[in-house]
């Protein structure tokens, strides 16, 4: 099946391009914006000892964010604007039952610590830790919602929203549904390669793949969104837990 909401055919590869794009000028933009922080603040070791800090200050990560987030939000417009992309016409309409979604975002972490569990692997949680790093108070909220509400929406906007639909106009135009679903494939892993966490990528390519079925079959990005939602909550009410043991 594909998908009907397209007046025209998507630039697929323009698109593709577009996004990358987005995610390089967001690289930039996050360097940029920590460059002139380091100088106010005269953080020790300048962007260098930054880099390398295993305590990043909470300013580094929340503006690490914002610049990925403009270069997205950049890509996302040039794709629906240059790219022929067709934006979905109920994408974020709720429906009844929709807040299910969030359990099932839960059920997909517990699934990925499970898949995991036998092997015993350290630091899995290194990636949230790094990002919270020593921030408490208001930065430490801030942080929350912008992992918890902030990225699920702008990442399923980009990547189910633009990259998985454009893989999924070209590739089912040309292979049916063999290609449908190595758009489902495809996309889950730039999502997973997007992350740059090795140890983490497999988890983060099976959630990939749930969420591009969901916008497959329900035709919104709402539904990926609560999904998304549910799967970082539960990985930060971990590291709340974790603090307060501690």
């Amino acid at each position: 099946m594909t998908n009907t909401n397209f007046k025209k055919e998507p630039r697929v590869l323009s698109i593709l391009l577009m996004a990358l794009g987005g995610f390089l000028l967001g690289q930039v933009l996050a360097l940029v914006g920590d460059s002139i922080l380091v100088a106010l603040t005269h953080w020790p070791g300048g962007v260098d000892g930054l880099a390398t800090s295993s305590d990043p200050p909470w300013w580094s990560n929340i503006v690490g964010l914002s610049g990925l987030w403009v270069g997205f939000a950049l890509a996302i417009y040039f794709a629906q604007h240059r790219g022929a992309l067709v934006a979905l016409r109920d994408a974020w309409r709720p429906r009844p039952f929709d807040l299910t979604y969030l359990g099932l975002g839960i059920a997909c972490q517990i699934v990925v610590g499970v898949l995991y569990g036998p092997f015993h692997f350290k630091n899995m949680n290194r990636p949230v830790v790094h990002l919270f790093g020593a921030a408490h108070g208001a930065a430490f909220v801030l942080l929350c919602l912008m992992t918890v509400v902030g990225a699920p929406v702008v990442e399923e906007w980009l990547f189910r929203g633009v990259i998985y639909r454009a893989l999924d106009a070209g590739l089912s135009r040309h292979l049916g549904r063999a290609g449908a679903l190595a758009a489902v494939g495809l996309s889950a892993l730039i999502f997973a390669l997007a992350h740059g966490e090795w140890l983490q990528l497999p988890g983060l390519f099976f959630l990939g793949v749930v969420l591009a079925l969901l916008v497959r079959r329900t035709q919104r990005l709402l539904p990926a969104v609560l999904t998304h939602v549910g799967f970082n909550g539960l990985t930060l009410a971990s590291l709340v837990a974790q603090r307060m043991h501690h």
